[in-house]
């Protein structure tokens, strides 16, 4: 079935089943690899994209759901203010270590910003769910942090 959507501000076609996880859709028909599959099962947010400006575990969601609704990924980063003092923040502070889970953990970041320009430390805590298995924590938050314009403990 041919889905018509809207992601990173471009209409784009796919022609898949209904069901096709939004992620592989991006991934494999629309070549956006920048969500990454983690688990599968929208625990480790590795897929994370927006879908009107929701953070979304894209493993999970079906291409069908979409609709209209506009699917922004970490690749449209760079162009949204939120997401580039982040990721300023994340090169400054060498957030990643192996990087695997860095866009879905920007994505999860971006979102929370957007909501809670200046969160607290419980705000992280609850909005930050995505999982580092390089357990890179403490630097997602002060990079957090530091694009919210707040003090970073050292």
């Amino acid at each position: 079935m041919a889905f018509k959507l809207n992601v990173n501000g471009k209409v784009m076609e796919a022609d898949v089943d209904a069901d096709t996880p939004l992620l592989w859709t991006l991934r494999d028909t629309l070549g956006i690899t920048g969500p990454k599959f983690g688990c599968g099962v929208a625990q480790c947010g590795a897929c994370t994209v927006h879908i009107d400006g929701k953070p979304t575990r894209s493993c999970v969601y079906p291409t069908s759901a979409v609709g209209a609704a506009q699917v922004t990924t970490i690749e449209a980063m760079e162009h949204h203010p939120i997401g580039k003092k982040l990721q300023a923040a994340w090169m400054e502070l060498d957030v990643a270590q192996c990087g695997y889970c860095q866009p879905g953990q920007i994505m999860a970041a971006t979102a929370l910003l957007a909501a809670k320009p200046k969160p607290t430390d419980a705000d992280i805590d609850a909005a930050m769910t995505n999982i580092c298995r390089c357990a890179t924590y403490t630097r997602i938050r002060a990079a957090i942090k530091q694009a919210s314009g707040q003090p970073v403990k050292a």
